[in-house]
């Protein structure tokens, strides 16, 4: 029994727990508040793709023969053999199976209804890839197979990362939802309900805490609330997270608290501590804050309490205790890289740092809190967590979840691991910055860093300046450059209908994406549309952008605001073409293709040089490295001899030093006692040997000695080094 039971709604990932309610329970460790925590997604969905479950589903009631489309019909037809198959193949998705590979790869085993279609493509998708991959790849169209049949015949708001995410777009009014929750209870609902059920009787808690990160959580939050009401009273509910953070922040229908008793926003530490200590010891004075509660019939915002929201180093580790971690499933939806990142294998979440450190992108909703307060967590802390939470799970993969990592602490948190000799995998999300240089990226590598995705969003030197994100187009070349030469594979997030964005400029930032595939320095992307959202500068100062929102009454949620461009351009006209083509870039397919060929409507012609972007990777500009930058050796010592040179009748003694980076050995011939001065350097400049050498110290050090240091510094000897993994960090 706890007094406080955190639920993750259905549904958000399949292949690792959201990681709002680690945080959370996490914290409360640290307030020693005893908590459960329950991801009702993975719950649910293992009970429905069960042999039992897909049992259930064909024998319920659904949409009569004759009004089934053919694939409905198939799948109908071939019920016994996907109840027959179903635990095996999640078996299979969880790690647990591994041999049925070989089965499914051989064909005549899944039944294989219209997603299957898609296998034309697998020798081009899957080329390089291996069996598992492919095994993954085939089992998940099996799963999206049937979850076609269920939005179908059972119930059309399923998917599944989300459930009736329509719902919960832009419902400025909170009338459909309250209707759709007033309709009988979806086969989902009840195997929610159900579940929930079990899992209150064994807690018996007293306030029930409800994540909600995506509009996708949204009804079956309401769902579960909604059931508590009625078969629970005494249990408080409270919703929180990223949808309300965003969405509810002028919430006035008091009919949303038929169903919660509270809302919170913004960071959930300090407004739980408060809500548990309100439910479970009552006072006449009670504290809250940032909290949305009903009074006299009215919705009231309280945030009464003087204290201060925790720092980022008291919050604690996020604990992944009460999650089934082994249950989860691993599934590749579609050959893009990073959305197999997403999908496929378990990564713990944690995050570098609250907020963002650059702030000032124009689209994005830097007034709210969860963006505007920046506060970077020391890379030992992070270090100790990752440590912890690797012996809490058995894991050793993370997914760093900031809005934008700041490079000097990825410089420390990988510096910090290496230091630790953990062997980890990491990726993040970033921005392109000139801080990312060659050797930064050679040392994220090294820490286990396998992938970063960031915004290059319209492709366009105007809009970025438009958009403040503070790069050029020619910066985010070089730096993508730099990522991937360091073997750190990299996703571009691209965007296209930005306010004042002309059909010239679409059509410029199309070829330039498409050179940046073709030289390889991408290996990733997504076009989204532009949104205007209310909370962004652009939604608190439209007509600076040249944009005309179309507002109304807000009851329920606020942030995604529709808007009418001056330009008049219709923006939707280019999605799919510009899709179809980043498909086809990532298959380093259609480089040759003249760009009109992705529309069916005439476009004006790119006005990029075609060899523009290459003209940005051979530009160079070489300079003497700050001297307050730091050095750093990654690789070994090896073994020196002594060899001896006679020039113009004069015998000069030399030392040929080998020394060993990860994958190669380098040989370096200097005078003897050139050779033991840069042994000795090298030793000192191990990250497990030091904190960290300037450069103008081993200049200084160097010229105590010799002379000018410059061009020892850029000799063909330092050269080889820097390959091997001789570092120069900023």
């Amino acid at each position: 029994m706890t007094d406080l039971l955190i639920v993750t709604p259905p549904f958000t990932q399949l292949n690792t727990p959201y990681p709002a309610s680690t945080y959370l329970k996490g914290f409360l460790n640290t307030k020693q508040i005893a908590s459960t925590q329950m991801d009702l997604g993975i719950d649910v969905i293992l009970a429905l793709f069960s042999k039992d479950g897909l049992k259930r589903m064909f024998d319920s009631n659904f949409v009569p023969n004759q009004n089934m489309t053919a694939n409905a019909r198939f799948i109908e037809a071939n019920s016994d053999l996907y109840a027959l198959i179903i635990d095996d193949v999640i078996r299979f998705l969880q790690g647990k199976n591994p041999a049925l590979a070989r089965q499914i790869c051989a064909g005549n085993f899944l039944p294989e209804a219209s997603r299957f279609s898609q296998l034309n493509d697998m020798d081009w998708a899957f080329g390089n890839m291996g069996m598992q991959d492919k095994a993954k790849h085939m089992a998940t169209l099996f799963l999206e197979d049937i979850s076609d049949f269920i939005v179908e015949c059972i119930d059309d708001h399923f998917g599944f990362s989300r459930y009736a995410e329509r719902l919960g777009r832009s419902a400025n009014s909170f009338d459909e939802l309250h209707k759709a929750l007033g309709k009988p209870l979806s086969l989902i609902d009840e195997l929610t309900i159900n579940i929930l059920q079990d899992r209150i009787n064994l807690v018996e808690p007293k306030l029930l805490c409800v994540t909600v990160p995506f509009p996708g959580n949204l009804f079956s939050a309401f769902r579960c609330a909604q059931f508590l009401k009625e078969k629970h009273p005494s249990i408080k509910t409270a919703m929180g997270g990223g949808f309300p953070n965003t969405e509810l922040r002028s919430i006035k229908d008091p009919r949303v608290f038929q169903f919660f008793d509270f809302i919170t926003l913004d960071d959930g530490e300090l407004p739980i501590e408060l809500l548990h200590r309100h439910v479970c010891t009552p006072s006449d004075k009670p504290e809250f804050k940032r909290t949305f509660l009903i009074e006299n019939g009215a919705v009231v915002f309280k945030n009464n309490s003087p204290k201060a929201d925790y720092k980022q180093s008291e919050i604690g580790t996020p604990d992944y205790s009460n999650l089934t971690l082994e249950n989860y499933i691993s599934v590749i939806e579609v050959a893009n890289p990073m959305h197999s990142l997403w999908s496929d294998g378990q990564w713990l979440k944690l995050t570098m740092a609250h907020g963002c450190y650059w702030g000032k992108c124009t689209f994005c909703d830097i007034s709210l809190d969860y963006i505007k307060l920046y506060e970077p967590i020391a890379a030992r802390t992070l270090v100790d967590r990752m440590q912890q939470m690797m012996e809490q799970t058995g894991n050793r993969g993370f997914h760093f979840v900031d809005e934008a990592a700041p490079p000097a602490l990825m410089r420390e948190l990988a510096l910090e691991i290496i230091r630790r000799k953990m062997v980890v995998t990491w990726w993040t999300n970033i921005r392109f910055e000139k801080s990312f240089t060659r050797d930064l990226c050679l040392l994220l590598k090294a820490s286990g860093c396998i992938a970063v995705s960031g915004g290059l969003e319209v492709a366009s030197d105007r809009l970025l300046t438009l958009i403040q994100k503070g790069v050029t187009v020619a910066q985010v070349a070089q730096v993508t450059n730099h990522f991937t030469e360091a073997g750190i594979m990299v996703h571009a997030y691209l965007m296209y209908g930005y306010p004042t964005q002309t059909v010239q400029e679409t059509i410029d930032s199309l070829e330039l994406v498409r050179q940046m595939f073709e030289l390889g320095i991408i290996q990733s992307g997504f076009w989204h549309q532009f949104a205007l959202t209310a909370h962004s500068p652009i939604g608190l100062d439209p007509k600076a952008f040249g944009i005309e929102p179309m507002r109304e009454e807000i009851r329920f949620a606020d942030n995604d605001v529709q808007f009418e461009d001056s330009t008049g351009i219709d923006h939707d006209q280019f999605s799919f073409g510009l899709k179809k083509s980043l498909y086809n870039f990532m298959h380093d397919q259609c480089f040759e293709y003249p760009l009109q060929a992705w529309f069916d409507f005439k476009i004006p012609k790119t006005k990029i040089k075609h060899s523009y972007i290459e003209e940005c990777l051979t530009s160079s500009d070489i300079r003497f490295p700050k001297s307050s930058a730091k050095v750093y050796w990654l690789g070994s010592l090896g073994e020196q001899s002594i060899d001896h040179k006679t020039k113009n009748g004069r015998t000069i003694e030399l030392c040929r030093a080998t020394f060993y980076g990860h994958t190669k050995a380098v040989n370096v011939s200097l005078d003897t006692e050139k050779a033991k001065w840069l042994e000795r350097q090298l030793t000192l400049l191990q990250p497990t040997q030091s904190k960290g050498t300037t450069l103008s110290e081993i200049k200084r050090d160097y010229e105590k000695t010799w002379d000018d240091f410059e061009p020892f510094w850029f000799s063909k000897e330092l050269n080889r080094l820097r390959e091997a993994g001789l570092l120069l960090t900023i």
